[in-house]
């Protein structure tokens, strides 16, 4: 814009035309770039028009006082020019003064410079916490699959009566799957190969539970002593845990630093936070509306009965879904979960870790790059207090962790239903089993 010029182009230019039709300068026909000194110009004209009224200029036209001004003939008549100016409502009274302008131009000189502090300011990631991230949604992407496509190689989910058959134990999976290069066919192992197939079922379905509160009549002991001749969903859920354990332990080789932490602390840390890692992972699936976990067809659609039939009760499944909906409300960032998983994987005051300060180490480093990300990323209102809203569900977390072991180790108590398990199964929650 030329000094002394004052533009009002914008909103109120835009509304002297049609939406999206070009602009036409009101004295020569030009292409108008908005309002200037009160009606719309292109910019020769706009120009034009302050230098005349500077100069307090007198233009005499040599031919009639009517000449028709173009894009092309403009400079031919400088009197026509300007009446025409004058005619569509250009003002002199809208042309700054030479102090104005120079007033005008400290205050945009000024204005660039607060927008260039505020933003020098403004929370960024380092390269180094970037890299850590992109790893993280690297390791998430090739270790969970949004298809699901995997879960029909399960046992089939069966909504009905179960049959039993047992499930071949085989060497130390867990520390195979960490011994491992390759975490692209986390899958293939012989435990899953050796799963018996289920027979097919009656397919009546049990009502579902009515709701997600407890009866007050329920007593504390028939929370865990369940009629375990019903658990037709033990077999398929199962493996759907199984394979989920494995995926998380691909997720996990691959978080920076993990490997570099003992075999044995990474077992521990493994065998500690798998549960707790699968429940954050579930809430990809989890949808609010019908409060389940929809992973692909109907078969693979999960409801609070379903995971009854696998013999969890309530104690566990109500503070899970209240869970899950808490979770999903945060809307967190697909950045911020993986940073989520990673940090729950990575804590030293799992039992039996040995070096707990070098777990504690990489757990801060995480904790950091979260909080930066959260600053950089996540507007508010939505970043505000995110972090401490994340931290509080690791604490939730634990509880549900607590609560799953304890109906994992009733169940196990049973011998016809721990044959259903797989042999990871046992050997992840083989010390809750005595």
């Amino acid at each position: 814009m030329e000094p002394g010029a004052c533009s009002t182009s914008g909103a109120e230019g835009a509304g002297e035309s049609e939406r999206g039709a070009p602009r036409v300068c009101g004295v020569c026909g030009d292409r108008a770039t908005g309002f200037h000194f009160n009606a719309m110009t292109c910019e020769g004209c706009k120009g034009f028009f302050r230098r005349s009224m500077k100069r307090k200029a007198m233009f005499t036209c040599p031919f009639s006082g009517e000449c028709h001004i173009t894009k092309d003939n403009r400079r031919h008549c400088q009197a026509c020019r300007l009446k025409r100016c004058l005619d569509i409502g250009m003002m002199k009274e809208f042309i700054l003064t030479d102090e104005e302008v120079q007033r005008k131009r400290e205050m945009i000189l000024k204005r660039k410079e607060e927008e260039a502090l505020r933003e020098s300011l403004k929370p960024k990631l380092s390269e180094e916490q970037q890299k850590v991230i992109d790893i993280l949604l690297e390791a998430h992407r090739k270790t969970y699959d949004p298809t699901y496509a995997d879960f029909t190689k399960f046992r089939p989910p069966v909504r009905s009566h179960p049959s039993s058959r047992g499930a071949t134990k085989s060497s130390s999976l867990l520390t195979q799957d960490l011994s491992s290069e390759d975490s692209s066919d986390l899958f293939g192992s012989e435990a899953f190969s050796t799963f018996p197939a289920f027979p097919p079922a009656d397919p009546t379905e049990p009502p579902p539970f009515p709701s997600l509160g407890l009866r007050e009549e329920q007593d504390e002991s028939s929370s865990v002593n369940l009629e375990f001749s019903q658990l037709s969903m033990l077999p398929h859920l199962a493996d759907l845990v199984s394979y989920s354990i494995q995926k998380v332990i691909g997720f996990a080789k691959m978080i920076p630093g993990f490997r570099d932490l003992s075999v044995e602390d990474q077992i521990v840390l493994l065998k500690c936070s798998a549960m707790e890692v699968i429940m954050l992972r579930s809430n990809e699936s989890f949808t609010l509306e019908d409060m389940s976990w929809t992973c692909g067809s109907s078969d693979f659609k999960y409801k609070v009965s379903d995971v009854t039939q696998a013999g969890h009760s309530m104690d566990l499944l109500e503070p899970l879904v209240k869970f899950q909906v808490g979770l999903k409300k945060l809307n967190l960032h697909e950045e911020e979960h993986v940073l989520l998983m990673a940090i729950c994987i990575l804590s030293p005051d799992r039992p039996g870790v040995r070096e707990p300060l070098r777990v504690e180490a990489l757990q801060e480093r995480l904790s950091e790059v979260l909080q930066s990300y959260i600053r950089a990323r996540h507007a508010a209102p939505g970043g505000r207090l995110l972090y401490a809203k994340m931290i509080q569900k690791l604490a939730d977390l634990r509880s549900l962790n607590e609560e799953h072991s304890r109906q994992y180790r009733c169940l196990s108590f049973q011998p016809e239903h721990s044959m259903q398990l797989t042999p990871l199964l046992l050997e992840v929650f083989g010390n809750e089993i005595s």
